[in-house]
């Protein structure tokens, strides 16, 4: 399934340029079509999933005919579909939410993590743990049985035949700075290993501690980037922060975290040294010695 979010981003895209080659504001536009400002604004910045008749009277409101008309149409069909994410509502989180979107559509997902274990790699056991840190931390709007459902589900279309190409760099802090059990971190650090030993899809490099970074800083947050099988569909990068997620989409933006990824990568053990890594961390937190 094409990922809805990408498509609306290139729908906003699309649609905000006819705007403003008609040399017409949002509030022209917006009486044109009978809707408010807000609607239109939320609409051109991929905010709302669009309504296809709605879209049809923009497009003949801005004069678009023949195979552009056709074109946006088909977009505005696929931007405004829904996936099995939806389907949960707010139950999952808006977060979540997102990146099951951009997943579903992904040829390649590069991410680094430098607080959390990847979301889709993830143990029923150390989401449970996780929760009761939001649970304590009193920050959690979603239901955790649905919330981890949906997680579980993330991993399941990662790991099949369809799935995406996907590479992990983790920050060494990672396996030590998460305040969950011992047993429940080694027994992570194992399931990581089986999966990529298991995938060749699926890398993972651990950047240790004293790594010497040549060439640029270390990245200030955690950040993923997608890429997809449909040349017209924007790469995105996505940055964590502590609220909410920043989605870029402009080659600037987007070119600067490859960059970033890129001496990641470089910094990092190797694939094989990361696994080797892992199985020796799982040893020591087993052992309940420090690294």
């Amino acid at each position: 399934m094409t990922s809805p979010y990408v498509r609306r981003l290139r729908l906003a895209a699309e649609l905000r340029k006819l705007r403003e080659e008609r040399d017409l504001t949002t509030d022209e536009l917006a009486k044109l079509v009978f809707q408010s400002r807000p609607k239109i604004s939320k609409l051109e910045n991929a905010q709302i999933r669009p309504d296809v008749g709605e879209v049809m009277t923009i497009l003949e409101a801005l004069e678009v005919t023949g195979a552009k008309y056709r074109r946006l149409l088909r977009l505005a069909r696929d931007a405004s579909r829904k996936g099995w994410w939806d389907r949960y509502g707010n139950a999952m989180g808006d977060r979540q939410r997102l990146y099951a979107d951009l997943e579903s559509g992904a040829k390649t997902i590069r991410s680094y993590n430098q607080t959390a274990i990847p979301a889709v790699l993830q143990t029923p056991e150390l989401i449970a743990a996780l929760v009761e840190l939001d649970q304590a931390a009193g920050i959690v709007d979603y239901r955790p049985e649905r919330m981890t459902e949906a997680r579980m589900r993330r991993q399941q279309y990662l790991l099949s035949p369809d799935g995406p190409t996907y590479t992990a760099v983790l920050d060494e802090c990672v396996i030590y700075r998460l305040g969950v059990p011992r047993a429940v971190m080694s027994a992570q650090l194992r399931h990581l290993i089986k999966v990529v030993s298991a995938e060749q899809r699926i890398t993972i490099q651990v950047v240790p501690y004293n790594a010497h970074f040549v060439g640029g800083l270390s990245p200030q947050a955690s950040f993923s980037l997608y890429t997809f099988t449909n040349r017209a569909d924007p790469s995105v990068a996505v940055v964590d922060t502590i609220t909410t997620d920043l989605v870029l989409t402009t080659r600037r933006d987007v070119k600067w975290y490859i960059k970033q990824y890129d001496l990641l990568r470089k910094v990092a053990l190797s694939p094989a040294d990361s696994l080797a890594f892992l199985a020796r961390a799982a040893e020591q937190l087993d052992e309940g010695s420090e690294p």
